[in-house]
């Protein structure tokens, strides 16, 4: 009988104790929702860090840069410019003229069209490689995060460890040659070794923000892990992807740039660092005008990406947005 009623009476506080966590977390979200719809719009972290970006004049202005750069590739994919970038226009090497405002190569093409179709072809490789090397660093290092000093989390973390201590350059380049076949063998390689830093930087914030109350409150009523990890964790690490994958859109094109030159980038179309490779008989012969239009290109989007990645991640940053 004894045994019988401690049983009853301890199932009954494990009861008590289950709905306790239930209302807990049910007062947690009417609390969150309550204040959300008290709270000014102008007090959120977005609209504190989109004011704070307005305020940065630099980044504004690489921003523009950025823009322009991207409606250039817009007008590319539309067909509206660039589309002469494969035509013989003249016999030969031509220097700058008002029919060819950068000349043309030892070929006789456009330079100019051929610069303005390789923005498309950065633009692409960018925004490919940027959406799902930082999707797949964002889901893995949260599922590391959230099962950390498990197995799951070590097999990840030797994954990612493993990748990062091969160089760089050397990984993607061996990669994209074992794939030469594939058409998409560069954009693979790229996304191989990207989502590495991703992963890492989100496995630690997904740490501490596992251990919030509302986290272990979803927990203690019987929230499934996957979805309390993709529905109540990852939108919380929202700001940290989105500079991660600015930043992998950047370290994208200029790993395409190298690939390119090497012979193992884009099969189909033109290229930045295709047409710096193509350039090297001519710059031998005295003629600077295809490396000085496609380096240059090349420069500019770059400094104006990291300007403007800087300013998002300044803007970002819940430590500085006050």
């Amino acid at each position: 009988m004894k045994s019988s009623a401690t049983a009853e009476g301890i199932k009954g506080i494990n009861s008590k104790s289950r709905i306790s966590h239930m209302d807990t977390y049910e007062e947690s979200r009417d609390h969150s929702r309550k204040t959300a719809e008290r709270v000014d719009p102008k007090e959120s972290l977005w609209t504190k860090a989109w004011y704070k970006f307005t305020q940065d004049r630099l980044g504004l202005l690489a921003f523009g840069v950025v823009l322009i750069y991207f409606l250039m590739a817009v007008g590319v994919w539309l067909e509206l410019i660039g589309t002469g970038w494969d035509e013989f226009v003249t016999d030969g090497y031509e220097e700058i003229s008002s029919a060819h405002w950068l000349g043309t190569n030892i070929n006789g093409q456009d330079i100019l069209q051929r610069v303005i179709f390789g923005s498309k072809t950065a633009f692409e490789v960018g925004i490919v490689v940027a959406l799902l090397a930082t999707l797949l660093g964002g889901v893995l290092g949260a599922i590391a995060g959230f099962y950390s000093g498990t197995w799951i989390d070590e097999a990840i973390q030797w994954v990612y460890g493993c990748l990062q201590c091969i160089p760089f350059y050397l990984f993607v380049a061996a990669v994209a040659f074992a794939l030469s076949d594939n058409p998409y063998a560069m954009h693979i390689a790229m996304i191989v070794t990207f989502w590495a830093g991703t992963a890492r930087i989100i496995r630690g914030e997904v740490i501490k923000i596992k251990h919030l109350e509302y986290v272990e409150a979803a927990h203690a009523i019987g929230v499934p892990k996957f979805k309390i990890i993709f529905q109540h964790i990852m939108p919380n690490t929202s700001h940290i992807l989105l500079v991660q994958a600015t930043i992998t859109f950047i370290g994208s094109i200029k790993s395409e740039v190298i690939l390119s030159f090497l012979g193992l980038g884009v099969k189909e179309g033109v290229s930045w660092g295709f047409m710096i490779s193509e350039s090297a008989g001519e710059v031998a012969a005295g003629n600077f005008n295809n490396f000085i239009a496609s380096s240059g290109f090349l420069f500019v989007l770059v400094i104006a990406f990291n300007i403007f990645a800087d300013s998002m991640q300044d803007a970002l940053d819940p430590k500085k947005v006050t």
